[in-house]
């Protein structure tokens, strides 16, 4: 394989790439979010500087995936945390957990995304929308809410999706210390909301060393959401370099 050819590819196997190289559609997908309260020292243990947060408020998220071009259908679960940035209100994206490895590899390679491998569901059951996470053979997250009980106005539903997002991407060096280490910017433009509902919900979090999610507890369930979208995600830009200054 020529060295130009080496430069035409984005990921590796070099023969056999861990994702496709595409930018992906997604159709047919469907949140459930629980917005909650938790503990304010918690939250500002896992938020980095030079993030701002304001009230201690937790966005609990499971998406299915109806359709994706080049991964196929897949669930995702994790936890988003409101947050401002130079006077830019969004979210900080904490943890995400995928069902399906080329999304995974992607979503962390491409972007920022802090996706690992977990096993997230999103189901009917007895009138109750239920989001469940499983990592391993334990349940560490279980969401219920009332299936469809009153209409959510689309604007506020596009709102909730399209909201600024922060992430942190670091990547090592052979030394091991940082070799890129940046907060970085998205945000979700090209969307669709198809549905969009609202409803009593309930969420617990299970203790689990490998998925933490629980060291930002629920205190008080604040709102719930039930979204049905077609999107396209954009790409993600830098927005502080923590490498930039640091001492030599």
């Amino acid at each position: 394989m020529q060295a130009e050819d080496v430069r035409q590819h984005l990921t590796t196997p070099l023969t056999s790439p861990a994702y496709a190289p595409t930018v992906p559609r997604f159709t047919d997908r469907e949140y459930l979010n629980v917005v909650y309260r938790t503990d304010l020292d918690a939250l500002r243990a896992v938020v980095p500087e030079p993030l701002r947060t304001g009230e201690p408020l937790v966005r609990f998220e499971v998406m299915k995936m109806g359709d994706v071009s080049g991964y196929g259908p897949y669930t995702e679960a994790g936890q988003a945390i409101p947050v401002s940035f130079e006077g830019e209100h969004g979210e900080y994206l904490h943890a995400m957990y995928l069902d399906n490895f080329p999304a995974t590899a992607s979503g962390r390679e491409v972007s920022a995304y802090p996706k690992v491998l977990g096993s997230p569901a999103l189901t009917v059951d007895s009138g109750a929308l239920v989001g469940t996470l499983d990592h391993g053979s334990l349940r560490v997250a279980t969401a219920t809410m009332g299936y469809k009980h009153h209409e959510l106005d689309r604007r506020e539903a596009r709102a909730q999706i399209t909201v600024p997002t922060f992430m942190l991407k670091t990547i090592p060096g052979y030394d091991g210390s940082p070799r890129v280490q940046e907060l970085v910017r998205t945000r979700i433009t090209d969307v669709t909301v198809k549905e969009a509902w609202t409803g009593p919900a309930r969420l617990q979090l299970f203790q689990h060393v490998l998925a933490p999610l629980a060291d930002l507890p629920v205190l008080e369930v604040v709102s719930a959401s039930h979204v049905l979208t077609d999107l396209t995600l954009s790409g993600a830009e830098p927005v502080h370099d923590y490498l930039k200054g640091a001492a030599s």
